[in-house]
């Protein structure tokens, strides 16, 4: 039923663990360092001549070059890697108590996103987030982080609930999307989606959401408006997956290193464009580094924005969030267009070719049938 602070995150080894990084190809030279600093350290009454240390701070500049030139689809990667902390190793690392809530009360329990009241010191709060899993028993449970209907219906039943009770409430956001089968669309995952977001507009209590990780579509919406939107460096916030945008719009999946240019959905152009508030700095590396430091970062985060949202009186608050969310896309400057994809012309020059050809083949199929047209009625005239 509790939960302490000395829990253990739960997040994973340290980060001289190579397993932590073997997942992203463009860490591998930080992986060959780590390895080589390991041995050495697992080496006993040997001098080790004053290599370690060099070779410390050349993976540390590694790690800072790497990271802090990561392209869209990298941060996608890091924001999807399996060691990142998750739902519960947030509520272990940052509560002091936390009483899970379960069910919608209309359908069943969605272990897709959990629910409950949590405390860090005096502050109490309702917390709920999505949960990805770590085995693939739990997983499959959790159907990788995608909830159905009665998930955002047992998140809104508990939101009323803090509402009613003068509690705020914070949101952990990490899906991929919600889930898009046949059952899902039956019992109402569009409506319950649309609920959430309206009824979140409403709460007269300090609601806060971070997305800790993937962010992504309606899913994350569900469970995604609030006073504040908090945003993880190297997590990601779309209004679609890049393999789902690659899809409709090249039928292509391949291609979501593009989709994932086109759709800005990092935390710096999201930041440029003012639809995050803030965004929470990682540990150098990324969060499924040194996760007990990412648990602790946010901890100190979330509880300066409560502090912050509980010494405004609820009208001013409810007037403050009004006109956020009126203010998205408004009086902004548009950002540079992307790159053009390696190996393809910019795509100014290469519509311009297209077009051209279109237009000429079109003017010729016009002009034959325009012919046809005057023939035929030329012939009419003349019987």
């Amino acid at each position: 039923m509790t939960a302490g602070k000395n829990s253990g995150s739960g997040g994973g080894t340290k980060a001289t663990d190579p397993s932590l990084t073997a997942a992203l190809p463009f860490e591998k030279p930080i992986l060959d360092l780590e390895r080589k600093i390991q041995e050495l350290k697992d080496l006993e009454d040997v001098s080790l001549n004053g290599e370690l240390k060099p070779l410390e701070r050349k993976r540390d500049r590694l790690l800072a070059d790497i990271f802090g030139s990561l392209t869209p689809w990298q941060t996608v990667q890091v924001a999807r890697h399996t060691r990142r902390p998750q739902f519960s190793e947030y509520v272990a690392g940052m509560c002091d108590e936390y009483v899970e809530l379960h069910g919608d009360r209309l359908f069943g329990e969605d272990r897709a996103i959990g629910t409950g009241f949590a405390r860090i010191g005096d502050r109490r709060f309702l917390i709920l987030g999505h949960r990805k899993g770590r085995e693939t028993k739990e997983k499959l449970e959790c159907n990788f982080g995608c909830a159905h209907p009665e998930g955002y219906r047992k998140a809104l039943a508990k939101m009323k609930l803090a509402d009613r009770f003068g509690l705020p409430i914070v949101t952990l956001i990490n899906t991929p999307g919600a889930y898009p089968g046949v059952g899902a669309e039956e019992r109402g995952q569009a409506w319950a989606i649309a609920e959430n977001i309206i009824e979140m507009c409403g709460l007269k209590v300090p609601v806060i959401c971070i997305v800790v990780g993937e962010g992504g579509s309606g899913g994350a919406l569900g469970i995604g408006v609030g006073d504040r939107v908090l945003m993880l460096e190297h997590s990601y916030y779309s209004v679609i997956s890049p393999e789902g945008c690659a899809g409709i719009l090249w039928h292509d999946g391949s291609r979501r290193e593009d989709a994932a240019v086109a759709l800005r959905l990092t935390s710096g152009d999201l930041s440029k464009l003012r639809v995050v508030d803030e965004v929470i700095p990682e540990p150098l590396g990324g969060a499924h580094r040194d996760p007990e430091a990412m648990i602790g970062t946010v901890k100190e985060v979330l509880v300066r924005h409560l502090d912050e949202l509980a010494a405004m009186n609820t009208e001013e608050r409810l007037d403050a969030r009004y006109a956020r969310l009126r203010a998205l896309g408004n009086d902004l400057e548009p950002l540079p267009e992307p790159a053009a994809p390696q190996g393809e012309l910019p795509a100014g020059k290469t519509k311009g070719k297209a077009k051209g050809k279109a237009d000429s083949k079109a003017m010729k199929t016009t002009d034959k049938k325009g012919a046809k047209k005057d023939k035929g009625k030329s012939k009419k005239t003349r019987s």
